[in-house]
């Protein structure tokens, strides 16, 4: 069931962030063209801004799901099954303490955000565009809580795989 949720959200994310990139690539590219013809677009650049943190944000969520961001996996692989579930316990307390903080404050932002729009597009709300950074952190907080089972597992195997280490061939192999 767990495991089950856990594929259908890292295949949303990857859907949205999919989606996201192509609005983004298509936008840029407009804001291009458009410049080339001395006709900028006054939204271009708001837009696209805009389209790149929501890109981040969920892009962070899919690499939370699948265990992908920068940290110390060599070191803390190299611990004792005991020391590196300490660290793995330490490091979840950490980020779910920070995404539930950037939760609420993104939340209050984008309380205060009621009434104001975008500059260059005055008929879009700024909410829309703040409206990421909570739902970013909610999903982040999922992806984490969802990704933490198997990596709790592997951190009490004794020598647990580094997924991201790519075997060496072998002389003559």
């Amino acid at each position: 069931m767990l495991e089950r949720l856990r594929r259908d959200l890292e295949r949303l994310l990857e859907g949205i962030a999919i989606a996201l990139l192509t609005v983004l690539a298509i936008v840029v590219l407009l804001g291009i063209a458009a410049r080339t013809l001395r006709s900028p677009f006054v939204w271009y650049d708001e837009v696209a801004s805009i389209l790149l943190a929501w890109l981040t944000y969920y892009g962070a969520a899919l690499g939370a799901l699948k265990r992908a961001h920068i940290g110390f996996p060599e070191l803390v692989r190299l611990l004792p099954p005991g020391p590196r579930r300490a660290a793995l316990i330490f490091a979840e307390v950490v980020i779910f303490s920070f995404f539930a903080l950037l939760a609420w404050v993104g939340w209050l932002l984008f309380e205060i955000a009621e009434g104001d729009t975008l500059v260059s597009l005055p008929w879009v709300p700024l909410r829309a565009a703040q409206s990421i950074v909570p739902i970013g952190a909610v999903l982040y907080l999922a992806a984490e809580a969802l990704s933490f089972p198997a990596a709790w597992r592997a951190a009490a195997t004794r020598h647990p795989a580094t997924p991201h280490v790519i075997p060496q061939r072998t002389p003559g192999g």
